[in-house]
């Protein structure tokens, strides 16, 4: 009786591992031609090609034509085409020097350049540390926080006539505004990053009884560094705006006076020069920043 039930019972297990290897068996999926998927990447290379050439190209176009409209009823205002004329003879020698009231352009950014180069660098010293002591300790938060808040919304010109009062010349007052508008985006932003760091790592760092300096260098520093470049970039773009306007008003050197000289000589495609200068270098600064910022990700400083 055993040996004939045996084959019966043998032939559903021998089922049931059949059944069981085809529903584990991988299902095979009918794989994309080849030429799919070449073109697929070939649209999205084009598609990439077109965002980051084509339109700026597009734009910059657009803006050159509303310009050249703008010139149709307007005699005294220079068309693109002489513009750039006079930009080319301008550039072909930047750096001459004829008097302290006769110089070229390049020699007017460099003097802007290290103006804001030094009120920037003063901010730097003083509003990133400040900014750490503002998040880490609650007493100097709530110290200086009515102070900024209250000094912040002031314009920096409105800053220039102390500096003037203060140090008695033009180019370190033109620095003090520098250096007063710059401080308040590191300062704050700077806060923000040391008290959005985890509770966990310092709760870590206080069972391991770690040193203020060890914390500040191994936990707040790399959790609060992006917040901190953050409020430089958006400190050295405030600072070159204010460095133009700073100038207007104290003379002497700099891209701002030189623009304003300008005006005065009724120059206009020298304005218009000094403008796309100004927006140039601008654009340089930021670009330099967001570099430095992406260089010095949250992972590569921890690791």
């Amino acid at each position: 009786m055993n040996a004939m039930l045996q084959p019966d019972s043998a032939e559903p297990a021998a089922a049931a591992v059949t059944e069981s290897a085809a529903s584990s068996a991988p299902v095979r999926r009918p794989r994309r031609p080849l030429a799919a998927n070449t073109t697929a990447r070939v649209r999205q290379q084009a598609s990439a090609t077109a965002l980051k050439i084509i339109a700026p190209l597009v734009g910059a176009a657009l803006l050159v034509a509303v310009w050249q409209l703008i010139t149709v009823n307007n005699a005294s205002f220079p068309t693109p085409a002489a513009t750039l004329a006079e930009a080319i003879k301008m550039f072909s020698d930047p750096f001459y020097r004829n008097s302290p009231n006769d110089q070229g352009i390049g020699w007017n950014l460099l003097a802007s350049l290290q103006r804001v180069g030094i009120g920037f660098g003063l901010a730097a010293l003083v509003g990133i540390p400040l900014g750490f002591m503002i998040g880490r300790v609650q007493f100097i938060g709530a110290m200086f926080g009515p102070i900024i808040s209250l000094l912040k919304p002031v314009s920096p010109l409105a800053w220039l006539p102390i500096g003037l009062l203060v140090f008695q010349s033009a180019n370190p007052a033109a620095i003090w505004s520098i250096f007063i508008c710059s401080i308040w985006p590191m300062i704050i932003n700077t806060a923000v990053g040391v008290q959005r760091v985890p509770q966990d790592y310092m709760n870590v760092a206080r069972v391991l009884n770690l040193s203020e300096w060890k914390v500040l260098t191994k936990i707040l520093l790399p959790s609060a560094l992006p917040y901190v470049l953050t409020g430089v970039r958006l400190s050295i773009g405030t600072a070159w705006l204010v460095i133009v306007a700073a100038e207007m008003l104290t003379g002497g050197v700099g891209i701002g006076f030189w623009l304003w000289d300008e005006w005065n000589n009724l120059n206009v495609p020298h304005i218009i020069i000094a403008i796309v200068s100004i927006g140039l270098v601008g654009l340089l600064l930021e670009q330099a920043l967001m570099a430095l910022a992406r260089a010095f990700t949250y992972e590569q400083v921890s690791n």
